[in-house]
C-alpha cells in the first residue's frame, strides 16, 4: 500500500467551502491530516465541515476566516495555522473569485475591466501572497507542498475564456519560477488546473453535464443546436444535455476526482513532480 506521509502533517485549504476545495479537505483529513479551512462568506458551512473533519478527538480540523482583497489576509490566516498546530506542511489554494459574465455576442475590447479584473487578480496575487507567507516556515522545516488552484478550462471559444487563460498561464509561470528556489528546500509546487466538473458521476444518474459556471446566463437559457440536423419549428433543439457522453467526450471528472490528485501530489509519495500545471479534465 502507498505511503502518503500526511497522518498528523498540517494543511491549509483556501476557498474550503467550495466544491473543490471542501472536497480536497475531506480528502487530506481522510489521510490522518489536520486540515484548516479557510472561508470568505459561509462561516456556518466551514464551521460544519471542521466539526465533520475533526473526528472524535476533536482538534484535528478548524475554520479560519480568509479574504481575497485583503492583502493582509494571507499572513494572517498562514500564523493562525502556525500558531495552532506548530507549522504548516501543505497549501492548497483554491479560493478563487469569479469575473463577471460577459455579454454573449460582447466584443473582447468592450468588456469592462470592471468585468476581467476579479478574475485575474485574484488568480494571482492571493496565491502569491499566501505561498509567500507558507514558505518560509516550510522552509526551516525542510519539507512542504504547494498546489495552486488555476480557473477551469473553458469550452473552446466561450466568452470571457481568454481571461481564464491569461490566468492560468500566471499561475503556471509562477510555479515554473520557483522550481529551482523552492526544491533544494524540500518544498514542491504545481498549479492543477480543473476541466469541467460534474458534482455527481453515479451510475444510476443520467449523464447530464452542467453548463459551464462561466458561460453567460443568456447563452445557458438558449441551448446549443444539434450539429446533426437543423432545429425544427415544432421539436426543441438537440443539446449536450440530452445525450450520452461520447467515446471522444468521456466522462467529466468529479470534485474527488481532483481531490485525489491533490492529496498526491501534496504527498510524501511525490518526490518528484514539482513546477508542473496538470489538467484534469474527463472530457475536452
Amino acid at each position: 500500500m502507498l505511503d502518503l506521509g500526511l497522518e498528523g502533517r498540517t494543511v491549509l485549504v483556501t476557498g474550503a467551502t467550495g466544491a473543490l476545495g471542501s472536497a480536497a479537505a475531506r480528502a487530506f483529513a481522510e489521510q490522518g491530516a489536520r486540515v484548516a479551512l479557510a472561508f470568505r462568506h459561509r462561516r456556518e458551512a466551514a464551521e460544519a465541515l471542521a466539526a465533520e473533519l475533526s473526528g472524535p478527538e476533536r482538534g484535528r480540523a478548524f475554520a479560519v476566516p480568509y479574504a481575497l482583497d485583503d492583502a493582509a489576509s494571507p499572513r494572517w490566516v498562514v500564523a493562525a495555522v502556525e500558531q495552532h498546530w506548530g507549522g504548516l506542511d501543505v497549501l492548497v489554494a483554491a479560493a478563487r473569485r469569479r469575473g463577471a459574465r460577459r455579454e454573449p455576442h460582447a466584443r473582447f475590447e468592450d468588456v469592462p475591466e470592471e468585468h476581467w479584473r476579479p478574475l485575474v487578480a485574484d488568480s494571482f496575487a492571493p496565491a502569491i501572497r499566501t505561498a509567500q507567507w507558507a514558505v518560509a516556515g516550510m522552509r526551516k522545516r525542510g519539507w512542504g507542498r504547494i498546489a495552486l488552484m488555476a480557473p477551469p478550462y473553458a469550452p473552446e471559444g466561450d466568452p470571457g475564456g481568454e481571461f481564464h487563460a491569461v490566468a492560468r498561464a500566471g499561475l503556471r509561470g509562477l510555479v515554473r519560477g520557483l522550481v529551482d528556489e523552492l526544491g533544494g528546500d524540500g518544498v514542491l509546487i504545481n498549479a492543477v488546473c480543473p476541466g469541467p466538473t460534474s458534482p455527481d458521476r453515479s451510475p444510476t444518474t443520467p449523464y447530464r453535464p452542467p453548463m459551464s459556471s462561466d458561460r453567460p446566463p443568456a447563452m445557458a437559457d438558449r441551448p446549443p443546436t444539434s450539429p446533426d440536423r437543423p432545429p425544427a419549428a415544432s421539436d426543441r433543439p438537440s443539446t449536450s444535455a440530452d445525450r450520452p457522453p461520447t467515446a471522444a467526450e468521456g466522462p467529466m471528472t468529479t470534485p474527488e476526482d481532483i481531490a485525489r490528485a491533490l492529496v498526491f501530489l501534496c504527498s510524501a509519495a511525490n518526490g518528484a513532480i514539482t513546477g508542473e500545471t496538470l489538467t484534469l479534465a474527463g472530457r475536452r
